[in-house]
């Protein structure tokens, strides 16, 4: 027989109660249902993994560096999508994101970065998904939000969709997050063992709850945030069941993007948002940026991929009015050098860009971008800290204090405010 304690301290701990299994009990069932009942705002952070070149993704056609340095990967005037006499974005958005811009829905952020930049995949994703360029904190950024965020929405305050392991980007908070891949059904188990084990676990949670009048800590803990964390889990599980059954609908037998690609995963974020699951942050990502070598149509079409997911997430979200309440983040770890190299690709750099997209923000030009005159060891130098971005979306977007997520005060990008949704 299980302990009430024994329980608990299972389940602070992480003890699986989320795989293949019975059917959830109608109390937490109910206790689910009344939890869905976020209009908040809500954040899309899209990873594009693999270094993006932001050279030849916001592209100063008009600059006579930007041929010499590019003789072969380089745009011209008549084929990039332009933005105003200088700059341009890849051919490949020019169908997601053409709508968009007209619209005044897309802002385009130049020269991001960090000091001192590190050019390891690995150390400069840690450094963007911890917001510490120090490498001294071993937690997310939007993991750490989730206690501003308490009070708000469901009870999965991040959701991360996709294959691979959690990102360090949305950890940091115990039931904070929680990830979601085509391999699992995220039904609710009470564990294995006998039938007899199985009932005195049910009872346990009957118990859970039901208010008995005592003051715990633990116990006040696994109410407000692990048990219905795990209902909500269980609401998910059948979100899920109807998304499979509608993804041939979405984009139709051999259609232009497969079930894993990310306008699907851009997709099953939409219906999610429409169902009202109450996530405030869904995290997805994209891989494939590591461009070394033959890297002008691959990276198009990655590009492609992007604007066209950010597209149609705000597309399906349009009918019931849910655009308006959802802005989309894009990053990556580093640029690519200026040069390219002697394989028609790219390698490791600094400096970047990134998007920001949705109705409720006032799009645009960012920042001004990085000159080609004044290299740092051959990468483009950033202007804007990557910071500022997160500070001025949490802040004015998700309603946390970017100061206890951030541990110190950032300055807004004054462009990247919103409009109240």
């Amino acid at each position: 027989m299980f302990s009430r304690r024994h329980f608990l301290t299972r389940t602070v701990q992480g003890s699986s109660l989320l795989a293949l299994g019975s059917v959830v009990p109608e109390f937490l069932a109910n206790t689910a249902r009344a939890a869905e009942k976020a209009k908040d705002t809500i954040l899309v952070v899209i990873e594009m993994t693999g270094g993006n070149d932001g050279l030849n993704t916001v592209i100063p056609y008009g600059d006579d560096l930007y041929h010499k340095y590019r003789p072969t990967l380089g745009y011209k005037k008549d084929q990039v999508m332009r933005l105003n006499d200088h700059l341009g974005l890849n051919p490949g958005m020019r169908g997601g994101f053409q709508q968009m811009w007209d619209k005044g829905q897309l802002a385009v952020v130049q020269g991001v970065g960090y000091p001192n930049p590190d050019r390891s995949h690995f150390e400069s994703m840690d450094i963007w998904q911890s917001a510490d360029p120090r490498r001294s904190i071993q937690s997310g950024w939007l993991g750490r939000s989730v206690n501003e965020l308490q009070g708000q929405g469901g009870f999965v305050p991040i959701l991360h969709v996709g294959s691979g392991r959690q990102p360090l980007a949305v950890q940091g908070t115990p039931g904070g997050a929680v990830s979601i891949n085509d391999r699992q059904n995220f039904k609710l188990e009470l564990g294995g063992g006998t039938a007899d084990q199985q009932k005195a676990r049910r009872k346990l949670l009957e118990e859970l709850a039901t208010p008995d009048g005592k003051s715990d800590d633990i116990l006040q803990f696994v109410r407000l945030r692990q048990l219905r964390t795990m209902t909500s889990v269980e609401r998910l599980h059948e979100l899920l069941a109807k998304q499979n059954l509608r993804q041939n609908t979405l984009f139709g037998e051999g259609g232009v993007y497969g079930p894993n690609s990310l306008p699907m995963q851009l997709q099953l974020v939409a219906n999610l948002i429409i169902s009202g699951f109450g996530t405030r942050i869904f995290y997805v990502s994209i891989d494939g940026f590591d461009t070394h070598a033959r890297q002008a149509d691959p990276h198009r079409k990655l590009l492609g991929q992007v604007a066209d997911g950010i597209l149609n997430l705000f597309n399906a979200l349009k009918n019931g009015g849910h655009d308006k309440r959802v802005l989309v983040m894009t990053f990556s770890e580093f640029g690519r050098r200026v040069q390219e190299n002697g394989s028609n690709g790219t390698d490791h750099g600094a400096a970047s860009s990134l998007f920001v997209a949705g109705p409720a923000l006032k799009g645009g030009i960012v920042g001004e971008h990085p000159s080609l005159k004044d290299l740092d060891s051959g990468d483009l130098k950033h202007a804007i800290d990557f910071r500022r971005i997160y500070a001025t979306l949490l802040d004015n977007w998700l309603q946390c204090d970017s100061k206890a997520v951030l541990g110190s005060k950032f300055e807004h990008v004054d462009a990247l405010k919103p409009q109240k949704a």
